[in-house]
């Protein structure tokens, strides 16, 4: 007897390498945004691609808020070409960033998702910002 697990065999070892690494070129974690963030390494903008009102609410501090739904070519024209984008939503049940990361993708745009989203960051005990007026890009 087997469990649903062991049902299907595993990817052998060179496979299962090559998808676990190549990973790490559509994702990063909320550890190593903060990180970065903490070490005054800012090479990414960070877009809470949840709504405005629930960017206010609560956001990763130094997120800017841009709804998936509203990324567009104009919108992002205040940004070089080059610049990578980090989106993240509320969380794993979420998928708003994935949606933001296909937008910027076809915009040409390159991206990374934060796995984990908010709700990510606030189960590592990373404080949250909250503000009644978001920074908005495009204003």
């Amino acid at each position: 007897m087997s469990s649903n697990i062991s049902a299907v065999p595993a990817a052998p070892s060179a496979q299962a390498l090559a998808h676990f690494a190549q990973a790490f070129a559509f994702e990063t974690d909320c550890w190593d945004v903060h990180d970065a963030f903490a070490r005054g390494v800012e090479d990414f903008v960070l877009l809470d691609v949840r709504s405005h009102e629930l960017h206010a609410r609560g956001h990763v501090p130094g997120a800017v808020s841009l709804p998936h739904g509203k990324i567009t070519e104009g919108k992002m024209a205040a940004y070089p070409m080059d610049t990578l984008f980090v989106v993240y939503c509320a969380g794993p049940h979420c998928n708003g960033a994935h949606r933001g990361a296909i937008r910027l993708a076809t915009l040409g745009r390159p991206v990374k998702l934060m796995i984990g989203g908010l709700t990510g960051w606030i189960d590592e005990g990373f404080d949250v910002a909250r503000h009644a007026t978001p920074e908005v890009v495009g204003q």
